[in-house]
């Protein structure tokens, strides 16, 4: 009887403790939260990310009350836009506790913005596609993902770019779990 809680014991420990980083070897996928977007903006931007091969994986987000670039919700200024993110994600000069990462992506926004200009509420529509790319670094720690991105994209709407820009710039904090 002994023996055999012997045996017990040592198999639950090694698969308990197998893994000496603590995290999964192989991870399938990840879902994350910008948050620092979501403190700072009020932005909900929420990701889902499938591992294609270890260093590379197809990302999809959805970006709840999207704003363009940082602007700000004061003044009567009420952004009504939700965006969906599409990325192709290159991991490279790391290692398995974390490393820097590239991608392009195609963004649309659709939704409109209503804002006083000299006293006249204004709505613009913010209808538009968008390509960029993105660059950051994932820290790996006990199957979370965390860390600080930036990204800049050019959008294909006259009227937005008439209003705002034609070039956004956005950074951020994600927070995920891989699987």
């Amino acid at each position: 009887m002994k023996k055999l809680i012997v045996i017990v014991f040592l198999l639950i420990n090694s698969f308990a403790f197998g893994q000496t980083s603590g995290r999964l070897e192989n991870p399938t996928g990840e879902v994350r939260l910008n948050f620092l977007n979501t403190i700072l903006l009020g932005s909900i931007e929420l990701g889902y990310e499938q591992f294609i091969q270890e260093d590379q994986s197809l990302a999809l987000e959805v970006h709840l009350n999207d704003r363009f670039g940082y602007r700000s919700t004061q003044n009567g200024v009420d952004f009504s836009a939700t965006s969906i993110l599409l990325s192709y994600n290159f991991y490279f000069a790391g290692n398995e506790s974390g490393s820097l990462y590239i991608s392009p992506f195609f963004k649309y926004r659709f939704g409109e913005v209503t804002e006083d200009i000299d006293s006249v509420p204004t709505t613009t529509d913010l209808n538009s596609g968008y390509l960029g790319l993105i660059g950051g670094y994932r820290w790996n720690y006990n199957n979370f993902a965390f860390g600080p991105f930036a990204s800049i994209a050019r959008g294909f709407s006259e009227v937005v770019a008439d209003r705002y820009s034609a070039v956004e710039f956005k950074a951020g904090f994600n927070v995920g779990y891989r699987f």
